[in-house]
């Protein structure tokens, strides 16, 4: 653990942000009214792709750079290079939304991994979106991809099959046609393909091993390095292989830390957690509390208490005062926990009512506040003259 940040990364409102890099890349094809203050200035292009590594945080990859010579050299050239903020809860429903809408939180409702429904009273995995609420409900604002394809850019997304007409893609990534495909390089040959068929266009790549891999063997594991150098070698066979009109641009949706597994509370067996609590949500790194009526100072204090220095732990009320989930909708604001609990320290709190035993094991997780897991890398490569 002596790569872990213990300190919160400066949160919000921060420049620039992940909600302002897919506006970004669509204004520099010609989509109008995209733009927002403060955006990196992107010169035009007539074709782009942007690739979202899932997991890939700004503070892993510059320790892990040795595995990554493309990625290494794109990071030295500060024309190339920013370190930006993926937003807050740092969790990928969340940033899916941030990246999709170009929005925060507060707009788009993607508040946590798990998410607390008014409407049913009951709290769904956004992720999974298993018994979770109809996607257009939930997030009704159009998508960036969307506006894009009303501008007259052809939009593909390519990624797992699965993402096809699921919940948090109906949600967060709506917009152009899909296609599937399972390897990084088969991803990267139909990136390729979608690119050299229209004249103008926009493709989104996602790749999500890096994430995955953390999560079960570590972020500091060999086989997370591994991965990157695979994930490092296919982007930099992409770059040489694209059009010469057409920009590209690298991103992630979080970072992560490694926890270990004996600094894991337990709601369900610390009867001082559960008191007072009537649904919990958000992650085991940034736990969302919605609490009984009356219960707000009993459960500030049994938290506080519990986690002392290793955590924040404030009221919803403070978070969104604070610019946590930047502007907060009406619709929005009941999904937000009373008490939200971000973790400062090396700890993770579970719930084994709730969290499968496959969840509560994993190494490397996120979604609270410290630098390891806002911070997210923005890479690009300018379009070549033809």
């Amino acid at each position: 653990m002596a790569h872990h940040s213990t300190q919160p990364a400066p949160l919000l409102p921060a420049t620039p942000r992940l909600d302002r890099v897919l506006p970004a890349i669509a204004a520099s094809l010609g989509v109008p009214d995209l733009a927002k203050g403060g955006d990196r200035h992107l010169p035009p292009a007539r074709r782009s792709v942007v690739v979202l590594v899932d997991g890939l945080g700004s503070e892993l990859l510059a320790r892990r750079g040795g595995h990554a010579p493309f990625l290494r050299r794109l990071l030295q050239d500060p024309t190339s290079a920013a370190r930006i903020d993926c937003g807050f809860p740092s969790t990928t429903a969340t940033s899916m939304g941030t990246f999709g809408t170009g929005s925060l939180a507060g707009v788009h409702g993607l508040v946590g991994y798990e998410a607390y429904d008014p409407q049913t009273d009951a709290v769904f995995n956004e992720l999974s979106w298993e018994d979770g609420p109809a996607p257009h409900r939930w997030q009704p604002h159009p998508t960036v991809f969307q506006a894009a394809q009303g501008a007259g850019v052809a939009v593909t997304r390519v990624g797992p099959g699965f993402f096809d007409g699921s919940g948090l893609t109906e949600a967060a990534l709506r917009g152009g046609a899909f296609i599937a495909a399972k390897s990084l390089a088969a991803r990267v040959d139909a990136t390729v393909t979608a690119l050299r068929a229209q004249p103008r266009s926009l493709v989104y790549l996602y790749w999500g091993d890096i994430d995955k891999i953390g999560h079960v063997h570590g972020s500091d594991s060999r086989q997370w390095g591994e991965e990157l150098e695979e994930v490092d070698a296919q982007l930099s066979r992409l770059a040489d292989l694209l059009p010469p009109d057409t920009s590209m641009h690298i991103t992630a949706d979080h970072g992560m830390v490694d926890v270990p597994l004996d600094a894991r509370p337990d709601i369900a067996t610390e009867p001082e957690l559960d008191a007072g609590v009537r649904h919990v949500s958000g992650e085991p790194r940034c736990v969302q509390l919605h609490v009984q009526p009356g219960a707000l100072d009993d459960v500030l204090a049994a938290w506080r208490s519990r986690l002392g220095d290793e955590a924040h732990v404030i009221t919803g009320e403070e978070a969104v005062a604070a610019g946590w989930f930047g502007r907060v909708d009406d619709l929005v604001r009941p999904r937000i926990g009373d008490v939200i609990a971000a973790m400062t320290g090396p700890v993770a709190v579970v719930d084994s009512r709730r969290h499968r035993p496959e969840l509560r094991a994993l190494i490397g997780v996120h979604g609270s506040i410290t630098a390891d897991e806002v911070a997210i890398p923005w890479l690009t490569l300018p379009a070549r003259d033809a």
